[in-house]
């Protein structure tokens, strides 16, 4: 498929807007979702380009950061378990920068927050800040910016029941859509409702922020890019690399440099937003860089976009994944340890979990609903996006498609040599955080005993 077409462009460098929320998939309405109201990301979607296969290349925050704040993969630059070196002094490899030190050198303004969310959760140190300040409004006269700004409310905490309670039309628990592996259960509805209701909080934040740009007649030079972090807080989601923990909303609105209403299948990296900001900011793209832009003459298009599961937290899992035009592999190189092996903050931030193992207990679930909580995973999946979205069909051991897998598996095993996957060498443990160092040690005991 061609790059999506650009339309001729201010010669003036734009601003560009990185609007990150957390913990979330495609689920607005400009991608088929009826069950909630997103009117101005849809808009916004309708003023520019809406990608519908833009990947994370990890389906948690800093891992998935690290690699956006560098273009890179996190597996390559040792940044691939989440939190680490947050004691040890670790340093990004050279000759590896943020993007925000070629920015500032391209004469941008660095801007994190402005209003909203700071989070940065970067899985290295920097001995210089990473940004300028905190809003916009302190660049010089003239001086195009770059902002950072995080939708810190779609990600799993207190406030959930507060947005709802504010909410001039809550999500009806009874008109939700739920994927087919979640029971039909008043909890399980009540849950997925309240995460709709954030990501309608969510989208009236962005209008808050396009109000702005408005207000300062800014609008038309200002790129604006809608993501995900990272996929959905629920089963199958965040920590896993089903389509619902790494697949994530891509949204570009420019109206001085890209035609409207375009919709797109193109296969997206998220490192590769890292480098189109670059190309757009006039950067002479580093050669080490392992992003690539997607659009305008630089454009670059790709086949295969990959994604990596490492430490998370207290939990030691490693998998692999590669997904192409139509099918993905996944490898689970530690297949003893299901998806649910206790791990402490996801037993407590999803209360779907007790309430689906209660069904399945009860013989009131189907395999497709029972498969997420195995006590162990299979070495291999391969699932026919096209012919099974959801992935509910696991076609590895399939003869008819075993040529499709062992290509996959071939793309994958070059990946992780080419680009040099830190995650296939032991983590030191000056690199896990102290607060998880005893509960690593305890829970690689109980793998290892179970």
């Amino acid at each position: 498929m061609l790059p999506l077409a650009l339309s001729s462009c201010n010669q003036q460098k734009p601003n560009i807007i990185w609007l990150m929320a957390e913990d979330i998939g495609n689920d607005l309405g400009c991608y088929g979702r009826t069950d909630l109201q997103t009117p101005v990301l849809d808009q916004l979607a309708a003023d520019g380009i809406q990608y519908n296969r833009a990947y994370c290349t990890n389906p948690i925050c800093s891992p998935s950061r690290s690699a956006m704040m560098t273009g890179m993969y996190q597996t390559t630059i040792g940044a691939e378990h989440h939190r680490s070196h947050r004691d040890d002094g670790f340093h990004l490899p050279g000759p590896v920068k943020p993007i925000t030190t070629y920015l500032r050198q391209a004469g941008y303004f660095c801007a994190l927050g402005c209003g909203f969310g700071k989070k940065t959760d970067l899985n290295f140190q920097v001995d210089t800040p990473l940004f300028d300040g905190n809003d916009w409004s302190k660049r010089k006269p003239g001086q195009p910016f770059f902002a950072q700004i995080q939708l810190a409310v779609t990600h799993r905490g207190k406030w959930w029941e507060k947005t709802r309670t504010e909410s001039p039309h809550p999500v009806n628990p009874d008109s939700v859509i739920l994927p087919p592996y979640i029971p039909d259960h008043p909890l399980t509805r009540y849950d997925w409702a309240l995460y709709l209701d954030q990501l309608e909080k969510a989208d009236s934040q962005t209008g808050e922020l396009l109000q702005r740009l408005d207000d300062e007649g800014i609008a038309n030079n200002t790129i604006v890019i809608f993501i995900g972090d990272n996929g959905r807080c629920h089963v199958r989601g965040k920590g896993f690399l089903y389509e619902d923990g790494i697949k994530v909303p891509l949204i570009i609105r420019w109206p001085d440099g890209i035609k409207k209403g375009q919709v797109s299948e193109q296969l997206v990296s998220m490192i590769d937003v890292s480098a189109q900001i670059l190309d757009w900011a006039g950067v002479t793209l580093p050669d080490y860089l392992q992003g690539k832009p997607f659009m305008g003459a630089n454009a670059v298009t790709r086949n295969f976009v990959f994604a990596a599961r490492d430490r998370w937290d207290e939990v030691y899992d490693k998998i692999r994944t590669v997904i192409g035009t139509r099918y993905k592999y996944i490898r689970n190189d530690m297949p003893e340890r299901g998806w649910t092996f206790q791990q402490d903050y996801v037993e407590r931030v999803r209360p779907m979990y007790p309430v689906i193992r209660k069904l399945i207990a009860e013989g009131k679930t189907t395999p497709e609903q029972e498969w997420f909580f195995l006590p162990q995973k299979p070495k291999e999946e391969l699932y026919d996006l096209q012919e099974d979205p959801w992935e509910l069909h696991n076609l590895a051991d399939d003869p008819e498609h075993r040529f499709v897998k062992e290509n996959l598996k071939k793309k994958l095993e070059t990946w992780e040599v080419e680009t040099n996957d830190q995650g296939r060498y032991p983590e030191k443990e000056s690199a896990i955080p102290k607060r998880w160092r005893k509960k690593v040690r305890e829970r690689e005991a109980q793998a290892t005993n179970s």
